[in-house]
């Protein structure tokens, strides 16, 4: 069957959501979202978005912040416009119904949290549940749109391309698309397709992000032939919860805004002597300094220690964190936490201009999926929200510049064709090439290193796609199938 739609935006997150409310006003909206639609990476957002919004602080000083923490690396005219072009985008989410945490003191201004790398109190955000609050807000404003459909439990296989006589892909024509719960693929014909799928954390042993994190966006724009850049700058996060039964939960880098001090497991502080921010370090001198000391040491973690502050405090500041530490019996009011660093986010990505377009014609990426060189090689705490706000907006501003001139293409789309495929009865095949791809990842190609390293680890993945490419072509498609073939093309 096929499906027409002047915009199909793949993914349901901060990104995909508001510019589903800004080109909703220019026509049809699919919006295609792999598991119910409040799953996606902002939906476990803590922290809360940058933004320059106290007459103290300074676009100069966050521009710097970002510069800085990007290690020379970020576009600095990227940097530039999407610190200016922040007041505006935060101020359209308040008018969306978002609610930002205010101060209880008057005037009751939002209260402004700091984190890793920042020299200022910046960061707006809703309690720790900043990425909740914002997908309930932006949800409800798309349920009132009735030009926007969303596709829960669908998941994009690969993007529909026209190539040239040389071979090289031109022009985007929509996406094939698993229905999950049915087992059928749809034909996605539209005018314009959006990547806005989020991180790939999955690719990693252990991580922040959720199962859904697999990369797909990126994977299936890298083998329909769009650029991608700066896939090695792989951020992990410092501080993730550390316990046996606990499923990789992050603890915000706010706990360390508000004070919360690195230790050892013998109560030393240690990140002095490795930057002068010490426990306000950027991420990745943190995450860098954790995995050092663990190594030294022969532990399996260190701990992060806020204890002094009240516990009335800490369930108000952070309900979320001190409830999900209980659960494991930790109490943060009078012990230390005790954390690890973990794969969080990807910095690199699909390729993208100044208004979020792609390589390839009709093509766009917005938010976590893109690399628009804001991050450069490490991203500043609290800036992927921002980026993908501004970047919706600026997909949408281009868009509607082309809008009326540009036709849903009548090009021929051949139906998805699955060929003599059968359905497989060995699962274990997915099960061990997905174990063995984010072990690989996670040994050879974490948080530091190596030449014999990444040749190792080069070796194995190459041996495991092959194993794929074979299966994927073998048997029917289905949801593990896909997510495999996408973490190991973006391994």
């Amino acid at each position: 069957m096929e499906i027409k739609t002047d915009f199909l935006i793949i993914g349901s997150g901060i990104a995909g959501l508001s510019l589903a409310i800004k080109v909703a006003q220019l026509g049809s909206v699919a919006i295609v979202t792999k598991k119910e639609k409040s799953e996606s990476n902002t939906n476990y957002a803590q922290g809360g978005i940058a933004a320059v919004t106290d007459k103290t602080d300074s676009f100069e000083e966050h521009i710097s912040d970002t510069l800085v923490c990007g290690a020379g690396l970020c576009n600095r005219d990227v940097v530039e416009f999407v610190v200016r072009e922040a007041p505006p985008r935060i101020q359209e989410l308040i008018e969306w119904g978002v609610n930002f945490t205010k101060s209880e003191v008057p005037p009751h201004l939002y209260d402004l949290g700091q984190e890793g790398g920042h020299h200022r109190r910046r960061v707006l955000h809703a309690k720790d549940l900043t990425g909740r609050e914002i997908e309930r807000a932006l949800h409800e404003k798309v349920a009132a749109l009735k030009n926007v459909q969303i596709y829960e439990n669908h998941i994009g296989i690969d993007l529909i391309i026209q190539k040239d006589a040389q071979g090289h892909t031109i022009n985007c024509l929509g996406a094939y698309v698993l229905d999950i719960n049915n087992g059928e693929i749809y034909t996605y014909r539209a005018k314009y397709t959006i990547l806005s799928t989020g991180g790939a954390g999955k690719v990693y042993l252990i991580t922040t992000n959720p199962d859904i994190a697999t990369g797909d966006g990126i994977a299936m724009a890298y083998r329909a032939g769009a650029q991608v850049a700066n896939m090695e700058f792989i951020q992990f996060h410092p501080t993730c919860l550390f316990h046996p039964e606990a499923k990789a939960f992050l603890i915000s880098e706010a706990v360390r805004g508000e004070g919360g001090i690195l230790k050892l497991r013998n109560g030393e502080t240690f990140m002095e002597k490795y930057h002068p921010m010490k426990s306000l370090a950027p991420r990745d001198v943190v995450a860098k300094a954790i995995d050092t000391e663990i190594k030294q040491s022969g532990d399996e973690y260190v701990l992060l220690d806020i204890t002094h502050h009240s516990r009335d405090f800490l369930i108000d500041r952070f309900p979320n964190i001190y409830h999900k530490c209980l659960e494991y019996g930790i109490d943060m009011a009078v012990q230390p936490i005790p954390i690890a660093p973990a794969a969080h986010y990807i910095c690199g990505g699909v390729a993208v201009d100044h208004y979020g377009k792609t390589s390839i014609d009709n093509l766009f990426a917005c938010g976590e999926v893109s690399c628009t060189g804001l991050h450069g090689a490490n991203r500043l705490a609290s800036n992927s929200l921002l980026e993908a706000l501004v970047y919706s907006h600026r997909v949408y501003t281009r868009i509607a510049k082309s809008f009326r001139q540009t036709e849903l293409s009548d090009a021929p789309i051949r139906p998805w064709d699955p060929g003599d495929t059968a359905e497989s009865n060995d699962s274990i095949v997915i099960t061990n090439n997905w174990d063995e791809i984010r072990r690989c990842m996670w040994n050879y190609v974490g948080i530091v290193r190596s030449d014999k390293r990444l040749e190792r680890a080069e070796r194995r993945i190459v041996m495991v796609q092959r194993e794929i490419h074979e299966y994927y072509w073998n048997y029917k498609v289905t949801k593990d199938l896909i997510e495999l073939r996408n973490i190991t093309t973006v391994a």
